[in-house]
């Protein structure tokens, strides 16, 4: 995975040399706002935006999952690159099942979308992506940003008023939201992208703290909240789906399962039969892509044979 220098790409991995072998993410690039009522230049409108994302990538699936249950897919286009992100980081190859190309502009690479907005741009160049057709300009690149746009901006438009960030419960959300994005929706790249065991350490011990937390709360609620869906639970579950498949094995995060934890499991199986979730997970390009992309961890790019998971077995979780 690259990046792009004043609008160059050069093909440069995470340097943690200067971090003690710890991983940093870096921040998002474009933080513009659709609003419902046009009081700033993205105002929501049918078809006029469109979602770059990969479909291995839990940062994306957010987003995939909001544009389900909000009733936007008829509303905003999607294209889905390739699960492969080798020296020319996402790219928009189509010879794997899944894999859209860019049906938009007909580009070779998601770092042309960047360009496009900005050709001297500096950073890494992520998923996903939420493109205005009509001012041909990134709107954001930030998921949790652009979740909450979904959640509420496009309401008038599509009727859907279902609320997964409601006033109320923002001062409770923000710092449960913040310890599971710290400690294990990017904990679990803390611990497969250090590069000293130290770093590995103080990574792998908070994830762990988090998860026996999760259990316990989930004993007693049933869901993070309380009793409703919020965007909390829909900012866990891509981790959580993803975490014996890839993070137990290929992350080195193998105290426990999800599985293991009865509670988080049961949770875990409830969300993905929620209705349209299922059709937002495609486990080939989860696993593919991270077995095959990280050459840092798996140099051969040997492919596991992974567990077999039944994602629709009974949750017990009331109706």
């Amino acid at each position: 995975m690259g990046q792009l220098v004043d609008g160059v790409w050069h093909d440069i991995w995470y340097d943690t040399t200067k971090s003690g072998g710890a991983f940093e993410r870096s921040t998002a690039k474009f933080r513009n706002w659709i609003t419902s009522d046009g009081s700033t230049e993205f105002q929501a409108e049918s078809g006029r935006y469109h979602l770059y994302v990969s479909l291995a990538c839990p940062w994306a699936h957010r987003t995939l999952i909001f544009r389900q249950i909000k009733d936007l897919t008829a509303h905003i286009s999607v294209d889905v690159v390739h699960p492969d992100m080798l020296s020319d980081g996402w790219t928009f190859a189509s010879d794997w099942p899944g894999a859209t190309g860019d049906r938009l502009f007909g580009l070779p690479f998601a770092r042309d979308i960047y360009l496009r907005a900005d050709p001297k741009i500096s950073g890494r160049v992520t998923v996903p992506i939420l493109w205005d057709k009509h001012q041909q300009t990134i709107v954001s690149n930030e998921s949790s940003e652009i979740i909450r746009m979904f959640n509420s901006a496009f309401d008038r438009l599509t009727g859907n008023t279902m609320d997964f960030c409601p006033q109320e419960l923002h001062e409770a959300m923000e710092p449960i939201n913040q310890r599971i994005y710290d400690t294990l929706n990017n904990g679990v790249y803390r611990c497969g992208f250090a590069t000293t065991q130290t770093a590995y350490d103080a990574a792998v011990g908070p994830l762990f703290d988090t998860l026996d937390w999760l259990e316990d709360r989930l004993s007693r609620k049933r869901y993070i909240m309380g009793d409703r869906l919020t965007e909390v639970d829909w900012r866990l579950f891509p981790t959580l789906l993803r975490f014996d498949n890839v993070y137990h094995l290929h992350f080195k995060c193998n105290r426990k399962r999800i599985i293991d934890y009865p509670n988080l499991w049961a949770y875990t199986r409830e969300l993905y039969q929620y209705e349209g979730i299922a059709e937002t997970v495609n486990m080939d390009h989860v696993i593919r892509h991270y077995h095959y992309s990280h050459d840092t961890i798996n140099p051969n790019r040997i492919i596991p044979i992974n567990p077999d998971i039944d994602w629709n077995a009974p949750h017990g979780r009331g109706d």
